[in-house]
């Protein structure tokens, strides 16, 4: 299976199996796993009631979250933090960490993990003895001690808003918009942030933004906020609205046009992070590379 497209109301949260007596009201979808065919990543759309928990664990993959709703603290090594919506983080490799819902409502969040956790060996997750819990405080993206979080929003993905102070509040030195054909693209979790093998980054398409047929030497998943896309993976078409998941194989062919009245916005996980050339291999060029070739020997 070259793809996937999950609809927000089909996702079945349970309890991970690797996390079985080790949490309490954590549940989560698995959207992109071993089974789907993904061999670069996980991606889970997960859940923790009021009052849950994860106990602390060390994966051997890099995982970035991202909060959806509510409010959430992260223990780590280097202390807790307290994430809101729009607030995302960085667990590189061989970090303890933990989760706890200490509000009073659930809180959603996006997991992504690279490379993909493996089934045969626990999802390559262990269970240290438990960290010492801290006071939780909020991400401050302007404090050089904060190495793995950052904050991103809606005002973040508008080009008239990039403002010298604005641009202070990102947590990766890739402050700058890519702006092309409609499209915005902010970097969330990348090199800069102390990610080696996947990328996070939030992607807005405008009224007629488009991106024509392509296809990468990576996986990549697609999680959408707001608005609605028309999406085509393989030859099949599908219209993508808030809380729907797409995830694409490496060479499989997709492109994406805005279908709604308004601005979509997703959020887009990668792994591996992308080679410095030739991430992108749009159709458009390698059929033009065919017709030229065409004219130029003529007829067989």
């Amino acid at each position: 299976m070259a793809h996937i497209v999950r609809k927000g109301a089909d996702l079945v949260h349970r309890t991970p199996a690797e996390f079985e007596g080790r949490s309490s009201g954590y549940t989560g979808d698995p959207v992109v796993d071993e089974g789907g065919g993904s061999v670069q990543m996980g991606f889970r759309v997960a859940r923790i009631e009021a009052g849950g928990h994860v106990d602390g664990h060390v994966h051997s993959f890099e995982e970035s979250i991202y909060v959806i709703d509510g409010s959430l603290t992260v223990d780590t090594t280097e202390g807790s933090h307290e994430l809101s919506a729009g607030d995302y983080g960085l667990i590189p490799v061989g970090m303890t960490h933990a989760f706890r819902n200490t509000s009073g409502a659930a809180v959603g969040l996006a997991e992504m993990k690279a490379p993909l956790p493996r089934a045969r060996f626990g999802f390559d997750t262990q269970f240290p003895p438990a960290l010492k819990a801290g006071p939780a405080l909020p991400i401050d993206v302007r404090d050089p001690r904060n190495r793995y979080f950052g904050h991103i929003d809606a005002d973040s993905m508008d080009p008239a808003l990039q403002t010298q102070d604005r641009l202070a509040r990102s947590a990766s030195m890739r402050t700058a918009l890519l702006v092309y054909s409609g499209i915005t693209v902010k970097m969330m979790v990348d090199s800069d942030l102390g990610a080696d093998l996947s990328t996070m980054f939030m992607v807005q398409y405008e009224q007629g933004g488009f991106a024509g047929a392509h296809d990468h030497p990576l996986e990549e998943t697609y999680m959408i906020l707001d608005g609605e896309v028309e999406a085509v993976f393989d030859g099949s078409t599908y219209r993508l609205e808030p809380g729907d998941v797409a995830w694409a194989g490496v060479g499989c062919v997709h492109e994406f046009r805005n279908a709604g009245d308004g601005r979509v916005r997703w959020l887009e996980t990668q792994a591996p992070q992308p080679p410095p050339r030739h991430s992108y291999r749009f159709a458009r060029d390698w059929t033009y590379v065919a017709d030229s070739l065409a004219r130029e020997t003529g007829p067989r």
